[in-house]
């Protein structure tokens, strides 16, 4: 086990077992807090994500939640000019069509080069939510942009992201306290991307035991294994599976992937990213951000959560097939 004696002593805070730690005996403390967690994996850890008017509920016993890409200026070009030109509705065509293609939660970044972040992400957040009710993940590295859109949205929103580095660490965890965001927690740290699952799975376990400290609660630490390139690393997608069976199986937690990414530089990246997403799902994912938009994405996703037996008596599958074919 790899827990530091920290993350043992919040995590039985958490589960509230009825043994207690001394944390003196430190290889002790790691072998009984694998026993509350493993206690715990009969229940599937929930991740509630609000807006002023919904809750989204994230669990591997309900189906995937799509968190819609498409608000992003970085690989958008037809974003990217219309931020730079003040367009704004583009943005709210973007989240009105992503929500009616069966996206429960959008990302929202603002990450124009020379424009003021800080002062258009609560902007974006303001043209997103005129439009759709779903809550938003806010998405940015800029920790002033981040406070100001926290300020601005009302309900308890995702941060995308955290990771491992202590700059990271120290600005963004204390925002999410502050307004009870929950957070998705990126397995990199001051060293880079980690090269194997088993580090990854120790950066995730230092950035929860970070994450515990401020009062943030376990289940609203959702985990990026990190998705690379397969055209730069033809073992990224395995080491990607392994991180994701490693953190449910030591932490239970819920599991966030940049889905896309596997096939960056590669021809006919829709049918690649589906494959993948289908054997993410399966392997723990439990809110992608990916294209809605994106039919054979969407009937991936829709697949999956009906063979996994996430979509009673096929309820889902035909409705969409359905408002396909009126």
């Amino acid at each position: 086990m790899i827990y530091p004696i920290s993350l043992a002593q919040n995590l039985i805070s958490w589960y509230k077992p009825s043994i207690n730690i001394k944390t003196t005996e430190k290889q002790d403390a790691y072998y009984r807090i694998s026993l509350c967690i493993n206690k715990k994996m009969h229940t599937s850890i929930i991740t509630t994500i609000t807006s002023k008017t919904r809750t989204v509920t994230i669990s591997r016993d309900l189906p995937t939640v799509i968190i819609g890409e498409r608000i992003n200026p970085t690989g958008r070009t037809r974003v990217l000019q219309a931020l730079q030109i003040g367009d704004f509705e583009q943005i709210r065509q973007d989240a009105l069509a992503q929500v009616q293609a069966g996206a429960q939660l959008l990302d929202i970044n603002a990450g124009v080069p020379d424009m003021d972040e800080v002062q258009l992400l609560p902007r974006l957040i303001k043209e997103v939510v005129s439009v759709v009710d779903v809550p938003l993940c806010i998405d940015t590295a800029n920790p002033k942009a981040l406070a100001a859109a926290l300020q601005v949205y009302e309900g308890k929103a995702l941060i995308n992201s955290v990771n491992g580095e202590e700059s990271s660490l120290s600005s963004v965890l204390p925002l999410a306290s502050e307004h009870h965001a929950a957070v998705i927690a990126l397995c990199m740290d001051d060293n880079g991307i980690p090269a194997t699952s088993e580090q990854r799975l120790k950066v995730a376990a230092n950035i929860i035991d970070r994450a515990l400290q401020f009062g943030i609660p376990f289940e609203d630490i959702i985990i990026d294994p990190l998705v690379m390139a397969i055209s730069a690393n033809s073992q990224a997608g395995r080491i990607t599976f392994e991180t994701i069976n490693k953190v449910i199986q030591e932490f239970g937690l819920n599991i966030a992937i940049g889905a896309s990414n596997i096939s960056f530089g590669l021809p006919d990246r829709e049918r690649l990213n589906a494959a993948f997403l289908a054997m993410a799902i399966q392997a723990g994912v439990t809110c992608p951000i990916t294209n809605p938009l994106s039919m054979s994405i969407r009937k991936t996703v829709l697949g999956a959560d009906l063979a996994l037996g996430r979509d009673d008596f096929a309820a889902h599958w035909i409705n969409d097939f359905r408002a396909r074919n009126v």
